[in-house]
């Protein structure tokens, strides 16, 4: 129990699956009435305040995560090793056992076009390890958004979250991956262990759906640098898959091969007839990811060039991007003021949180935002200069802003706060509610929400919500019965939310 994670450790759901032969078994299966457990998930025997980052970048304490499984799996690739009382992450990986720095700069030396940092702000890992390739990417200002499913190597994303690297759990199996089209600059796989060419392409599909048009996806396993009869079997059947995606290969090195995304659908429209996979139908909303099976069909980019035209950081964290006029929401033509309004709002909240609530930056490294609307919250942050990274969520009920959000080079993704979030135990040291529990009233039990925010947030862990008075006296009993310390504060005029914390 002191690592459950409700809607993936649903054992009788998983029992009953009619099939698990493509991964079904990790994906979301919450459970529900009498079997939604409503108790306090207890930390491990010896649990100790998390090593703050940047130190926590290379070790962790080992009562934290008590797994030694890992180390001997890949103690020897130089993924992570075992000293007295803590684990020590060296930097290396399956793929890059010399240490994610050089395998970076052979990356940026194949392709210059990434220009990380700049060009390339936004990155997903698939099959991450203990993610030392975002950890490394961090310092280069590439905010990498690693996942893998949960256990496959025992407990690697919570190494991850452990070490202070942005993680969660997540599977390519059946059913989209809960980001928005073109989310990534760059999506990375080393040895990720997936059948990319399974099913006529649909996890590759996939893929190119939450790529940037003009983004690239990195591949370093054995089909690359092989050359026995079924790795190149293996690579010509990959090569073949890219090509009817229209990715162009742009460099093949080694290890590694990486691929570009093209920037509009002409190359699309010029396949021959029956080309597998075929484009999406004009109604598929490839934004649309909540419990949406996965299509094995390319999603066409907007011939507006929507998502595309994105400037370089960090310059895209403030400017309103084109995707604002997708966005389905009242404000109509006033977006791009709204927009700018949220955010000045949002850097005078923070200046308020930073310096009147005695928080203290080196305590804080892993955030979440619960309604995260256009990312303000995270670029104010981002704009003091405070070393913290932030899963911004999107909530089902209400406006789809995660476009935007990676837009800007943020990260998130999207959520219904009736059910359990895809983390471990103890994942955040502090969690920002705004507007949440009125969002959700007629719909989720608040005291679930509670329940759901004290299992992943960490011992000693901040939460800071922003509702009415009314809404606030009555969560401020159910967090008294989870044992939290609160205090209830008047922050703005009357008749407007107050702060909760």
């Amino acid at each position: 129990m002191k690592e459950y994670i409700p809607c993936l450790d649903n054992k009788d759901a998983i029992a009953r699956l009619a099939s698990t032969e493509h991964g079904e078994k990790w994906e979301r299966h919450c459970p529900a009435g009498k079997s939604r457990l409503c108790c306090i998930i207890p930390p491990p025997l010896g649990y100790k305040r998390p090593i703050r980052w940047p130190k926590s970048r290379d070790e962790v304490w080992y009562s934290n995560v008590p797994h030694t499984r890992l180390v001997a799996d890949k103690g020897g690739q130089n993924w992570i090793q075992s000293q007295k009382d803590k684990f020590v992450f060296p930097g290396g990986g399956t793929q890059f056992a010399h240490g994610a720095d050089q395998y970076l700069d052979q990356m940026a030396e194949m392709v210059p076009e990434l220009a990380f940092g700049e060009r390339t702000r936004v990155a997903l890992d698939i099959g991450c390890g203990v993610a030392s390739w975002g950890a490394y990417l961090l310092s280069r200002n590439v905010l990498t958004l690693s996942i893998a499913p949960k256990d496959v190597h025992e407990n690697q994303i919570q190494f991850a979250l452990e070490r202070g690297v942005p993680a969660m759990v997540a599977v390519l199996a059946t059913r989209r991956l809960l980001y928005p089209s073109q989310a990534f600059d760059l999506i990375h796989c080393s040895r990720c262990r997936i059948n990319w060419t399974r099913d006529d392409g649909i996890l590759l599909a996939e893929v190119n759906r939450i790529m940037r048009g003009g983004g690239y996806f990195a591949w370093a396993a054995q089909p690359v640098y092989k050359h026995e009869p079924s790795s190149l079997q293996a690579w010509n059947d990959m090569a073949d898959l890219a090509k009817n995606l229209c990715w162009k290969l742009v460099a093949k090195k080694g290890y590694i091969a990486i691929w570009q995304k093209p920037v509009d659908n002409s190359c699309y429209l010029k396949r021959a007839p029956g080309t597998l996979p075929p484009l999406c139908d004009s109604s598929d909303d490839p934004d649309s990811v909540w419990y949406v099976p996965m299509k094995a069909c390319i999603s066409p980019l907007p011939g507006n060039g929507l998502g595309r035209n994105i400037t370089t950081w960090p310059s895209r964290l403030s400017l309103p991007p084109e995707r604002l006029k997708a966005v389905n929401s009242d404000a109509l033509q006033a977006k791009p003021e709204v927009f700018l309004a949220e955010q000045r709002y949002w850097t005078a909240i923070v200046e308020g949180y930073l310096r009147g609530l005695g928080l203290k930056k080196e305590d804080i490294r892993n955030v979440m935002d619960m309604r995260a609307g256009y990312g303000g919250f995270a670029a104010a942050l981002i704009s003091q200069k405070v070393d913290w990274w932030v899963m911004n969520v999107v909530p089902k009920r209400g406006v789809n802003t995660l476009p935007v959000i990676y837009d800007r080079g943020l990260i998130g993704v999207a959520h219904d706060w009736c059910e359990a979030f895809d983390t471990y135990p103890r994942t955040y040291d502090l969690i920002h509610a705004a507007g949440v529990f009125m969002l959700e009233k007629n719909r989720c039990n608040a005291a679930h929400i509670i329940l759901e925010m004290d299992r992943i947030l960490r011992p000693g862990g901040w939460v800071l919500i922003r509702e009415s008075r009314y809404m606030a006296a009555e969560l401020e009993f159910l967090a008294k019965s989870v044992k939290w310390h609160t205090r209830i504060l008047e922050t703005e005029s009357a008749g407007r939310p107050g702060q909760w914390c």
